[in-house]
């Protein structure tokens, strides 16, 4: 009686089911810790819809071993285009190693053409991008972005050694793409603001801005660019993004002294500077005094040099009164031995005299013509070479021979 009831009960296939296709897939592949055992789906789209790879194009991102491409978004109707673009960030979540060139081509590739056509998609800003859509493409870019870097033998070199080759990331030709994606996404007039920031909120910004530690030049250059277009859409995060570069200032000057990512950051500064509402706020005023004078201590400052005598020059412009703090500052953080050093200094301060006035000019000339009666004692030609050229054109210089004469008469 009971074999008669058991066999007439339904026998289990003997074929795997897709779930389990994935999961062999995922075992099988040493490329994609990210996506072991994982399976995406569009959401809004049923599993016979799903089937039909002409109209959704579902690929369980886990498939590492044998990528499928996704068909084109010319293809689709309009009506699945946003379910497609999902898709096809999904399966972009995949992510390879790329220390060894030879591993993984065929994927590599598929993957690429892929972020490619992705970028072209939101270049066109034809369709406004759904709620779902705006998460799919900031977990895909969290993925293949945030990491953590690993420890070189330059990072407690504190950058003084000026001549030191740039280490590239051999991860660049995907990242590179990764990085155009989002910048086109923040820039598209198809992204709702008050939608996005939900996703584009304080901890993504944070790990932003700690990947400006970043060895690559490239990496840093486009992150520039990126944060500086959240900061100009995203108005509720400003205050956090300021907040959060001086703290980063604070532990370079006073923890790492690691240069990487300060010329970047400080170039965002000077077109935020410009913006800056007349009269300057108090906070304005505190960041010039306890951050921008400040970065002038470390020895690193020739990597970005250039971008920190900017955003101070730009405050002197905007406020003419605070020459005066500067150059004592200056003169606070004045190198002793270190001539290259003393030049950028020089440099600087023939900019603020051009620009002071004769009342800031005055509280501060007697310390200024001190330090610049030391240079005029300096061992190396560059420093002496500059005071003539430049000082001994400047009515400033005028001053300094009566200051001198009228101190040897006394």
């Amino acid at each position: 009686m009971l074999k008669q009831i058991l066999s007439k009960l339904p026998r289990k296939s003997l074929k795997p089911d897709s779930d389990e296709l994935t999961r062999g897939d995922s075992a099988r592949s040493a490329d994609s810790p990210r996506a072991a055992g994982r399976s995406y789906k569009l959401h809004g789209v049923s599993s016979s819809t799903a089937k039909r790879a002409s109209s959704s194009a579902v690929f369980p991102a886990s498939m590492v071993s044998g990528i499928e491409p996704l068909v084109p978004f010319k293809d689709v109707p309009n009506a699945e285009k946003m379910n497609l673009f999902v898709s096809k960030l999904s399966l972009c979540c995949v992510t390879f190693d790329f220390t060894d060139p030879g591993k993984s081509i065929a994927d590599k590739d598929v993957k690429r053409k892929t972020l490619v056509e992705l970028v072209d998609f939101v270049a066109c800003g034809t369709m406004r991008f759904s709620e779902p859509a705006i998460l799919a493409i900031c977990r895909m870019c969290a993925i293949n972005l945030f990491r953590v870097f690993p420890p070189n033998y330059r990072a407690s070199g504190g950058g003084e050694n000026d001549d030191d080759e740039p280490m590239f990331d051999p991860a660049w030709p995907h990242l590179q793409l990764v990085y155009e994606l989002l910048l086109k996404f923040i820039s598209s007039p198809c992204l709702d603001a008050k939608v996005a920031k939900k996703y584009i909120d304080h901890s993504v910004i944070a790990r932003l801005l700690e990947l400006f530690d970043s060895e690559d030049p490239r990496e840093r250059d486009c992150l520039k660019t990126i944060l500086h277009r959240i900061y100009g859409k995203f108005m509720v995060h400003r205050p956090y993004i300021r907040k959060s570069i001086n703290n980063i200032f604070y532990r370079f000057v006073f923890e790492t002294e690691k240069p990487n990512g300060i010329g970047e950051l400080l170039e965002i500064f000077g077109s935020v500077i410009t913006g800056f509402a007349l009269p300057l706020k108090e906070e304005h005023k505190i960041f010039l005094w306890r951050v921008l004078v400040p970065l002038h201590k470390p020895k690193s400052i020739g990597a970005y040099f250039q971008q920190l005598s900017y955003c101070v020059m730009q405050f002197i412009e905007k406020e003419p009164k605070l020459a005066s703090i500067v150059i004592s500052g200056l003169l606070k953080y004045w190198p002793a031995t270190n001539s290259q050093k003393e030049v950028m200094f020089l440099g600087e301060l023939e900019e603020i005299l051009e620009v002071i006035n004769m009342v800031e000019f005055q509280r501060i000339m007697v310390p200024l013509f001190w330090r610049i009666g030391c240079c005029i004692n300096s061992l190396h030609f560059q420093v002496k070479l500059l005071l003539l050229n430049s000082f001994g054109k400047s009515s400033s210089f005028a001053y300094f021979y009566f200051y001198v004469i009228f101190h040897l008469k006394g």
